[in-house]
């Protein structure tokens, strides 16, 4: 079982939410692997908790489909399949390429500004080889293209959905001859979205996730002639 995640306690949580965003965070980041037997004495001395808000916890992992419950195992991290992948990934896009045209629409100086920065500092952050820095990078140039959709509804959507493809995102930075690819991909978003040009933003945008689906079911595959 992996042991470098500790409880990120917060003061104004209950200790159950605590437990809870501690350990979701540890399965989205790959600290807890697919298929890691979920013990609840080890995760409570872990965490120096009782066993009822680890049980908690779990529970509600289970509801998101971040762990499964095996008879007489007890909880397991789910998988990751291709299947919950081409289901999320393809919500992803249609919202995506739809983030990007309204983008070209309404993005604001300040913001193409800040997607430019945010564009180099993607850069900068692969020369780190830290999967945890590049997914921060990558995660923040996409909240600038869907914050300047301005539409509150569909930044709760792409919020939710981006949380489930967290777990994906991490599969998707750890093949580092990739990088260059994903580089080159947010460069072809962001000049779009500058030159306010919407087809090709949205074929960008398209073209971005098509190419993280082909990379994350390669890995799958690998992993899963591994075992």
């Amino acid at each position: 079982m992996g042991d470098s995640f500790q409880a990120d306690m917060d003061e104004f949580l209950p200790l159950r939410d605590v437990v809870f965003n501690t350990l979701r965070k540890a399965i989205l980041t790959g600290e807890l692997k697919p298929g890691e037997h979920l013990m609840e004495i080890h995760l409570a001395n872990k965490l120096g908790v009782s066993r009822t808000p680890i049980r908690e916890a779990i529970r509600k992992l289970e509801l998101e489909g971040l762990v499964i419950m095996i008879p007489r195992r007890g909880a397991i991290v789910a998988q990751i399949t291709e299947k919950d992948l081409k289901d999320v990934l393809e919500v992803r896009r249609a919202l995506d390429a739809l983030c990007a045209e309204l983008a070209c629409e309404r993005i604001t100086q300040e913001e193409k500004q800040q997607l430019k920065a945010a564009c180099d500092e993607f850069e900068k952050a692969t020369g780190t080889g830290d999967t945890t820095i590049i997914a921060a990078a990558d995660v923040k140039l996409h909240e600038i293209i869907v914050e300047a959709t301005g539409n509150r509804r569909l930044i709760q959507m792409i919020k939710k959905l981006s949380d489930q493809m967290y777990r994906y995102r991490f599969e998707y930075i750890k093949e580092k001859d990739q990088h260059n690819n994903l580089i080159e991909e947010h460069r072809m978003i962001y000049e779009s979205i500058i030159n306010n040009d919407k087809e090709q933003a949205a074929i960008a945008a398209k073209v971005h996730i098509d190419n993280q689906e082909k990379s994350i079911i390669r890995q799958i595959r690998m992993e899963s002639k591994e075992k």
